[in-house]
């Protein structure tokens, strides 16, 4: 996509801080932490969000879990959030299928 904020980052149109890279996924710090550890991990792919996962593409969304745990044990956080923010009205605000990984503090429930 060419005007997705993440499709010129992964494209390093736009500079990031990456903290992990692999074929299909691309992780890196977050401008605006809500804890911290605040990392977003996203698809190199563009989807827009988890109401266009298929069948085709569905391997994408544990593979954006799997990298967030991998992060998690390397960076020593015990206890994590991961969070899908999907449609504007939940808090997305940019529409490219992204997973935030939360962690470095306690947390609260229900969260919002």
């Amino acid at each position: 996509m060419e005007n997705c904020l993440f499709c010129r980052i992964i494209n390093r149109e736009i500079p990031s801080s990456i903290v992990y890279e692999d074929d299909e996924i691309l992780a890196f710090n977050d401008i605006s932490p809500q804890a911290p550890v605040h990392i977003l991990l996203i698809p190199k792919q563009h989807i827009r969000s988890t109401e266009e996962i298929t069948e085709v593409n569905k391997q994408i969304a544990g593979r954006l879990i799997s990298a967030a745990s991998e992060i998690a044990r390397q960076k020593g956080i015990e206890g994590y959030r991961l969070v899908f923010n999907c449609g504007e009205s939940a808090g997305q605000s940019v529409f490219h299928l992204h997973c935030h990984l939360l962690g470095g503090r306690d947390f609260n429930w229900p969260p919002g």
